[in-house]
């Protein structure tokens, strides 16, 4: 990495910005590659990285339609755990975390990874047996976590109301200390920029259209730069994966939804943790510019639009005024949606297709940034050995055929 001294860098601040160093190479697409990753989101980005460095398949390409983490990537709200109830969950997000308390250090690129803890709130008696029951099976997986009281938690948050005059009083929290934030920019272009250095071709504005198949078998993919052949596809494009998989003659059990984010003003230091709470359904962190960044659960309908519904917009403030009356003057700065695929028990897809060769990341729903460099690591895995990785198999889609879902709805406070 470039360094330079105080001079220095006032000097390239100066400069436009068309001098600045290329963090990855812009090539012209090859006619075959040995594998080929269809969307340049975190995910995609970080199984071609972990193709090219654990397995030493370095003749990939990256296909992104739009720029690279223009997608969910950019427009998620950034919260990292692990603290999933099922053995299978957990062990997925997990990995993730193990390799996030690394990333930077790898990837030589800060990706801003801040361990500030989440609080899972609970507001009832069956909330406060929930979180007993999930914490207890993340201790016995290995995972770090805590039951906290009401008193717990207003000494961690003292802004926030505990009191029993509140609508939903706070009974107590799960508090995991290892999770927090990172920053999502930095984490696509951290892996964009190691991939590309050891020779993953990142083709932007490349539009996957459609697949060659050949009875039965995977032969490249149509884009609007014309035909790559590969005999190998790995599908990673989130919110759009059911089109996609539409394109190969699939049907996946997926639903689109938006989901709405927001963001205030900057403010000073005032809440050093992650807040979320599924019964009043809102949750709020601060970044480290100061702003407030707020969220909820995804929209009611199916769509592809990426601007959300103001009675959501509504809805989640409201919910955070709730828990946080010192807020409620605070404007807020802008709003945005992502879309999020999900499935019917709230867990991705990782698996194999009916076609060979032919491979889907998706269905993650509100929970993918989180597991962006374990699901690249288990993903690109599968993909260099052709059978699925241990900690990838049972998200199958053979699973909603054999019933042997893993129904995370509801079961780890809010699904984010």
């Amino acid at each position: 990495m470039q360094r330079y001294s105080g001079f220095g860098l006032v000097k390239h601040a100066l400069r436009h910005h068309e001098d600045w160093q290329r963090q990855w190479r812009n090539p012209t697409p090859k006619p075959r590659y040995d594998v080929i990753i269809v969307g340049g989101g975190g995910h995609g980005l970080a199984t071609a990285y972990y193709l090219a460095k654990e397995h030493g398949i370095t003749n990939v390409a990256v296909l992104e339609k739009g720029w690279l983490g223009g997608g969910n990537t950019a427009r998620n709200t950034t919260i990292v755990r692990s603290n999933y109830l099922w053995d299978e969950s957990a062990a997925l997000y997990e990995h993730a975390m193990k390799h996030w308390e690394g990333l930077s250090q790898e990837l030589n690129y800060n990706v801003m990874f801040s361990q500030r803890g989440v609080l899972n709130l609970g507001h009832t008696l069956q909330d406060m047996r929930d979180i007993q029951r999930r914490v207890n099976a993340n201790r016995l997986n290995g995972i770090d976590g805590e039951v906290l009281d009401a008193e717990g938690v207003q000494s961690l948050v003292p802004i926030m109301d505990c009191s029993k005059r509140a609508r939903y009083p706070v009974m107590g929290a799960s508090w995991q200390p290892r999770a927090g934030v990172a920053r999502h920019d930095a984490v696509a272009w951290g892996y964009a920029r190691a991939a590309d250095a050891l020779g993953v071709d990142l083709l932007q504005n490349t539009e996957v259209t459609g697949f060659k198949i050949r009875d039965g078998q995977i032969q490249g993919v149509h884009t609007n730069r014309g035909d790559i052949e590969s005999k190998t596809v790995g599908c990673v494009t989130a919110g759009n994966s059911s089109v996609l998989a539409g394109m190969a003659g699939l049907n996946l059990p997926l639903e689109s939804h938006p989901l709405q984010a927001l963001v205030s003003e900057p403010l000073k230091p005032v809440l050093d943790t992650v807040v979320m709470s599924n019964h009043v359904h809102g949750y709020i962190s601060q970044s480290d510019k100061g702003d407030l960044v707020i969220g909820a659960g995804i929209d009611g309908y199916n769509g592809y639009g990426q601007r959300g519904s103001y009675p959501t917009v509504e809805h989640t403030l409201q919910a955070i005024v709730e828990m946080f009356p010192i807020f409620s003057r605070v404007r807020m700065n802008r709003q945005w949606g992502g879309i999020v695929d999900t499935c019917p028990d709230a867990c991705p897809i990782l698996s194999k297709t009916k076609v060979k060769g032919l491979y889907f990341n998706c269905g993650w729903g509100t929970g993918g940034f989180k597991a962006t460099p374990g699901s690249g690591h288990v993903f690109a895995a599968s993909l260099a050995k052709g059978e699925m990785h241990p900690i990838a198999a049972p998200f199958s889609i053979d699973r909603f055929h054999s019933g042997a879902l893993i129904d995370e709805h509801g079961a780890a406070g809010v699904a984010h």
